[in-house]
């Protein structure tokens, strides 16, 4: 724990934008449930490159290099530290905002699937939480980030078939929910809720990342 009485929660951010980095209302979503419940957070990104960069008007990849926490800084407007330098130590739980960065750059899920490989300083963090029994939170495609870490846990991406049988694959176990629900692991300490999996609003994306703060400050 930390040493102060308010709790600090580690947000991972894995770029800015949807299609190659964190999803932004997601990531601010979930910044905002944490100040509301009157915790505060703390935001990590790993020094990488991105894989890709992706045009968010035409939708399609650009001839550009970007670094993964070079971009993640803007939704942190600066605050934010390499991964490199995380101690479990001294945050009391861990939230990964999805996006397709969480598939692309914390993992090489959205290229490999069941068979990806999650980036180096992202597996040692959340296997520092684990050793920690501290919790970890994830939305939308991010909970494939855990499972691949963590193997035997239980974690929601919605209803989509493929990812499921994919967490599968990767020993995990799925369990469907929907809007602004969670799955709650307690043996393993994991909140998941699916947020953009699922045909979703704003405002129900906000429901499902306050219901996992909630989740995972009761747990902390």
């Amino acid at each position: 724990m930390t040493m102060s009485t308010q709790k600090t929660i580690a947000v991972v951010l894995s770029g800015c934008g949807v299609n190659d980095g964190s999803e932004i209302h997601e990531a601010v979503l979930t910044l905002l449930a944490i100040d509301r419940q009157g915790a505060r957070y703390q935001c990590f990104a790993p020094n990488v490159a991105q894989r890709d960069v992706v045009d968010h008007v035409a939708g399609a990849p650009v001839a550009e290099t970007r670094n993964v926490l070079v971009e993640s800084a803007r939704i942190a407007r600066g605050r934010i530290r390499d991964l490199a330098l995380f101690d479990a130590a001294r945050v009391d739980a861990m939230i990964l905002p999805g996006g397709f960065g969480a598939a692309k750059n914390l993992s090489s899920y959205a290229v490999d699937g069941a068979e990806c490989t999650v980036e180096p300083g992202v597996a040692k963090a959340i296997r520092a939480m684990r050793a920690a029994g501290k919790p970890i939170g994830a939305l939308c495609i991010a909970p494939t980030v855990v499972a691949k870490v963590l193997g035997d846990v239980t974690v929601t991406i919605g209803n989509d078939p493929g990812c499921a049988a994919d967490i599968v694959k990767m020993g995990g176990r799925h369990q469907v929910r929907g809007h602004g629900e969670v799955a709650v692991d307690t043996a393993n300490r994991i909140v998941t809720t699916p947020c953009y999996m699922l045909d979703a609003s704003i405002r129900q994306i906000a429901d499902g990342a306050e219901n996992v703060v909630k989740a995972v400050l009761a747990m902390a």
